[in-house]
């Protein structure tokens, strides 16, 4: 297990066993070979991978959290509350390719959302083997989803006897999911009562073991003993966390006092409190002896992994390639027994191969003795260097803990071959090829030897999310998004250039105000946000020291951890400076200083684009405000406001309007809605509103004013339609007269509280058809009646029919209360602003909205 199962829940004890069954059965239902549960957590709006099952955990730490807003499956199934089926990697990079992007292998996955109730808790997961169609997934996904549906209502029984908020806020389980394959060795039972200290053993495993019952103490110490010698600090760690509700990484692989491979297997007895609490399984694997001795002959280097990365076996010629004792290799992770190979290319192979079908070879060159810590240990075991023809030593040498150093910055063969339950991987010398991944001899490493960046961000991912961003703000935020937690950043601050001074467009992390005094300061002061733009050069401090060092009396924030400044240069122009800092000291290898700048240009290219966009958009929001009226006609018996909200995404200008003219001794009421975004669109707006203002103050019919409206739009031809509804009103009498062309149905507010869809009979939208008619229907509005016209952008959502949508509004409108409860003439703004207020506060609205109200007054 990765992390504390108490830090990510309260009752975890109860908790991780409903999602520990979950994601096995669902990877059994689905025919899969490795899922999980993602669950809300405490933070708003993020989702942490709560169990992982099937894939080791460092591997695929980018995914650990997930926020709901995000263009993945994933955050699609939370957020929607549908079901994602992706057959394949074509599927999954035409619908995410950010998605795709990180992780591009031929595989299958499904995605289902774990609801109890009217609350959605979390999203369960299932990844399987590549298919052609969506169809040859249905019955899987029916299965998972049932699993799904018994896992809500289990986590909402769970909240309600505990009255604690189910969520996850650490890090995940990380678990073998159910064998492929039966064992065909010998194998016991035993049984762990914590509160007695007492082990009982059956039969079976008492003669495994070779303990008699006669000389079995009974204890737990003797049991770890006899199981293993050398790990009984494990098994007995492993038994307190078993107990505890904390699941370890099962099963464990252990040694026997004479070399045998034994597997330890644990599981919590929920029996009644008399029975042990803890129970479990040994297994001497039969045939392990006979393969690992054939194994052991072979000239190439072989070594076996779990799905989680576990060393299961190694022979003689794979820990000499490594540059590791056998003994300090099976039974260990792969990353903590060759912390070199925590690097980005053989991670990112590895994860092909723990996600599809087909082996993956490549070549990877080894660093020197110096940085991995072998030479020196191979000089302390007496061993003399050897070159690289030479023939490996004896198993005897090997398992002794003597093995050979290494041949310096030497290039390595590598193929990974997947299985169900394990991956087998070989290894052999090899000369440097052409198409070799990049790497030096002189590779960086940590104090701990393990990569600082594992795995390293793709430059693609972060151009893929920031393409989606089209605000210089939206760009800072994919970069706080993607560009921190890939490096381990907790602190980032953006300046952009104007007029030669740099301005804070965005910060995180840093305490409050800190920046403040940056703010705007000119392209001649000696600070390293200034000089990384002004030099072109990035700046890599990796203490708060060198710092101040280069830089002496500058202000530091009282974190003591390394800084990076980077230049944002886009086609030769500067553009301003990001810094990244970090919590503690560390260095930064040149594959990652390499990578920063780069990145570094793709954030500039972004920024630039985004802050010649919103100069543009600035320009067309000025058109269509010039283009929408300043003042709306006014009569002493009605009263009328109007709203409009730009979409918040893409944002393009929209075609949608509104008006109130004057027309003969009534008022008429208008509001249409262009096709499309854009200037176009809104321009073809400003057409059609003259054109219908021009129709109304010649009092002319509604339906003429549609027809006439209709041909104009058809003979612009500007490659649009519109919407419109039209209704002409008398104030003294209310008696209204509407058409419709392809528009919303307005609504209907009674005095007395009760409201109506005014589905009105109408022609097509307008600009399609020049022989369409527009049928004119007349109503009565009586004094205190509220109407309302709205576009679609009112009523309309992602995933959500639109008659939800209106009848939203509608319950909205039903509250308004009386016009009397507003005097002064201002209760219909107070209206208008509780119909828009949901809208007007979503980050992710598509669409422009319009709306307008009238209502008559009882006395003018």
């Amino acid at each position: 297990m990765t992390g504390s199962v108490e830090d990510a829940h309260p009752t975890a004890g109860r908790l991780a066993p409903l999602l520990i069954d979950a994601s096995a059965e669902a990877i059994s239902a689905a025919g899969g070979h490795a899922g999980g549960v993602y669950l809300r957590s405490r933070t708003p709006g993020l989702l942490r991978l709560a169990v992982l099952a099937g894939l080791p955990g460092p591997l695929f730490r980018p995914w650990w959290r997930l926020h709901a807003d995000r263009p993945f499956p994933v955050a699609d199934a939370y957020r929607l509350g549908v079901q994602v089926v992706l057959p394949n990697a074509t599927e999954t990079m035409r619908r995410y390719p950010q998605f795709a992007a990180g992780l591009p292998f031929q595989f299958g996955s499904l995605y289902v959302p774990v609801v109890g109730g009217s609350t959605t808790y979390g999203v369960l997961t299932v990844l399987r083997p590549a298919v052609t169609d969506a169809t040859d997934v249905l019955s899987d996904r029916d299965r998972v989803m049932r699993l799904a549906q018994e896992l809500g209502a289990a986590l909402r029984g769970l909240e309600d006897e505990d009255s604690d908020l189910v969520a996850w806020d650490g890090e995940p389980m990380c678990l073998r999911p159910p064998t492929a394959s039966t064992s065909v060795g010998r194998a016991g039972r035993f049984a762990w009562d914590p509160e007695t200290a007492a082990v009982t053993l059956d039969e079976d495993l008492h003669t495994l073991l070779g303990v008699p019952p006669t000389e079995f103490s009974g204890t737990v110490e003797a049991f770890a003993d006899a199981v293993a010698p050398s790990d009984t600090h494990r098994i007995l760690a492993t038994l307190r966390d078993t107990a505890a509700g904390r699941p370890p990484a099962l099963p464990l692989y252990l040694r026997a006092e004479d070399g045998d491979l034994r597997l330890l297997d644990l599981w919590n007895a929920y029996d009644p409190p008399a029975a042990p609490a803890v129970r479990g399984v040994v297994v001497a694997p039969g045939p392990a002896p006979t393969a690992d001795s054939a194994a052991d002959l072979l000239p190439d280097g072989v070594f076996c992994l779990d799905r989680l990365g576990l060393v299961v076996y190694a022979n003689p010629r794979a820990a000499q390639l490594l540059g590791r004792p056998r003994a300090e290799l099976v039974g260990r992770d792969l990353w903590e027994a060759v912390p070199w190979l925590g690097r980005p290319d053989f991670e990112d192979h590895l994860r092909s191969a723990l996600l599809t079908p087909d082996p993956a070879h490549f070549h990877l060159v080894r660093p020197s003795a110096q940085d991995t810590g072998s030479q020196s240990s191979a000089q302390d075991t007496g061993s003399q260097p050897s070159t690289p023809t030479a023939e490996p030593p004896p198993a005897s040498a090997q398992d002794a803990g003597s093995v050979p150093p290494p041949y310096e910055g030497d290039w390595l063969a590598l193929s990974v071959y997947p299985g169900p339950d394990r991956l087998t991987c070989t290894i052999r010398p090899a000369s440097r090829v052409t198409d070799s991944p990049a790497g030096h001899a002189d590779a960086e490493v940590t104090e701990a030897g393990a990569s600082p960046l594992a795995p390293l961000y793709r430059p693609i991912a972060l151009a893929i999310a920031l393409t989606e961003a089209v605000t210089a703000r939206q760009v800072s935020a994919v970069v706080m998004r993607e560009l921190l937690p890939a490096f381990g950043g907790r602190r980032l601050a953006i300046y952009l250039l104007q007029d030669r001074h740099l301005y804070l467009e965005w910060e995180t992390g840093f305490p409050k105000g800190f920046l403040a005094p940056f703010d705007g300061v000119p392209l001649d002061a000696r600070l390293p946000g200034v000089e990384t733009l002004t030099s072109g050069r990035p700046l890599f401090f990796d203490s708060m020291q060198q710092l101040t060092d280069a830089y002496p009396g500058i202000a530091l924030d009282a974190a003591e951890g390394a800084r990076t400044f980077l230049p944002l240069i886009a086609s030769g122009r500067p553009v301003g400076s990001c810094i990244l800092g970090f919590d503690r000291p560390r260095s930064f290898t040149t594959e990652e200083r390499t990578v920063l700048t780069a990145l570094a240009g793709l954030i500039a290219h972004a920024l630039e684009k985004a802050q010649r966009y919103e100069s543009e958009t600035a320009l067309a929001r000025g058109l269509q405000q010039a283009l929408l009226p300043r003042r709306l006609a006014a009569h002493p018996q009605l009263e009328t406001t109007g709203r409009y909200l730009p979409g918040t995404v893409g944002m393009d200008v929209g075609g949608d309007w509104y008006d109130v003219v004057e027309s003969g001794d009534g008022l008429a009421l208008v509001i249409g809605d262009v096709q499309g975004h854009g200037v176009q669109a809104a321009a073809t707006m400003g057409q059609l509103r003259s054109a219908v203002r021009a129709f109304a103050l010649g009092d002319r019919p509604p339906d003429e004013v549609m027809s006439s409206t209709n041909h104009l739009l058809i003979d612009l031809d500007p490659g649009l339609f519109a919407s419109c509804c039209y209704i002409r009103l008398d104030p003294a009498t209310g008696v209204a007269r509407a058409a419709r062309a392809g528009h919303p149905p307005p609504l209907l507010r009674r005095p007395d509280g009760r409201t109506q869809v005014l589905d009105l009979p109408g022609g097509v939208v307008l600009g399609v058809d020049p022989k369409a008619r527009y049928p004119v229907t007349e109503l009565q509005v009586d004094p205190g009646a509220i109407l309302a016209l709205y576009t679609d952008g009112l009523v309309e959502r992602p995933g959500v029919d639109i008659d939800e949508g209106i009848t939203a509004v509608r319950v909205a409108l039903a509250k308004a209360g009386a016009p009397a409860a507003r005097p002064g003439g201002r209760f219909l703004a107070g209206v208008a602003d509780r119909l828009t207020a949901i809208a007007r506060h979503a980050q992710d609205r598509p669409d422009d909205i319009a709306l307008l109200l009238a209502t008559r007054r009882a006395n003018p």
